[in-house]
């Protein structure tokens, strides 16, 4: 008898342990789960609490409500949310909860040919960024995939994302520019070498020869330079001059913010040096 209770003790532990480890990773960045262990019409719950991870929902039925609140985000005024779908995303429609209503940041695969596009949302500090995923109906659930990465950031205003596209193409000020040097995630300054249109993105790929590399947080760019993003529209051109490019990283692609002329960002700066308003010091050439 002592056996057989120390077996059934031993049999829970094993479901209890396999089903953690099943749904979420070690540090609760990423869940994976799938549709099948949910009654119909349910809306599970999942509350993820990393600045970037992973959501894999296999076979989905019934919904899930995602909720992203790090915890080690760092001070600052507002949250970028920015997801990139699975080439292969199905089975789901993916939104985000903006002032009660919801938001489309991925459809079902409404066009399979199509790569997956990077999408962002923005927050205050202080508010949680909610992700809502809803199945779609389909005799055949045993292909899909609802699957996605996801990626958070503090300090970078929804009126400049260059991601979403909001305020992309328009000049930055001069206030902006220094505040963009201060906090963006690179600060490189060299001249454009070509520009690359990628039409099912959406997006142009700039070529960048690097005279100097003042900051990256990530090595996007060489000593030779490297390569930046900006959406389509915008309509970037190769152009003479030197520049001071910068701008985020997002899923270890660098993505163009501001991006005056070299000359235009020193007579900025110097003077906001002179009457002692500089957010921080960039160094001499």
């Amino acid at each position: 008898m002592l056996h057989y209770q120390l077996y059934i003790v031993w049999v829970l532990f094993v479901l209890i342990f396999d089903s953690a480890f099943s749904s979420y990773s070690e540090d609760q960045c990423s869940w994976k789960g799938s549709g099948l262990s949910q009654p119909p019409g349910s809306v599970e719950q999942i509350s993820l609490h990393c600045a970037e991870g992973s959501l894999d929902w296999l076979y989905p039925q019934g919904a899930l409500r995602l909720t992203l609140s790090p915890r080690l985000l760092g001070p600052g005024g507002r949250v970028t949310a920015c997801v990139r779908p699975a080439e292969g995303f199905g089975g789901a429609q993916l939104y985000v909860e903006r002032d009660g209503a919801l938001e489309l940041l991925a459809g079902d695969r409404a066009d399979p040919g199509r790569p997956p596009a990077v999408r962002c949302a923005s927050r205050r500090r202080d508010e949680r960024v909610t992700l809502f995923l809803q199945a779609t109906p389909h005799r055949d659930i045993s292909r899909r995939i609802a699957a996605f990465r996801y990626e958070l950031q503090v300090d970078w205003p929804p009126a400049s994302d260059p991601v979403s596209g909001e305020g992309a193409c328009r000049p930055c000020n001069d206030t902006e520019i220094l505040t963009a040097v201060c906090t963006n995630d690179f600060v490189v300054r060299g001249s454009i070498r070509s520009v690359r249109d990628e039409r099912d993105l959406q997006t142009s790929v700039v070529r960048v020869a690097a005279a100097r590399v003042f900051r990256q947080k990530r090595a996007v760019f060489s000593a030779a330079g490297g390569e930046v993003r900006t959406p389509l529209r915008c309509g970037v051109r190769p152009g003479g001059g030197s520049f001071l490019f910068t701008g985020r990283v997002r899923f270890g692609e660098a993505w163009l913010g501001c991006a005056p002329r070299y000359r235009d960002f020193r007579r900025a700066y110097e003077l906001a040096r002179g009457a002692g308003r500089l957010p921080c010091e960039l160094p001499s050439d």
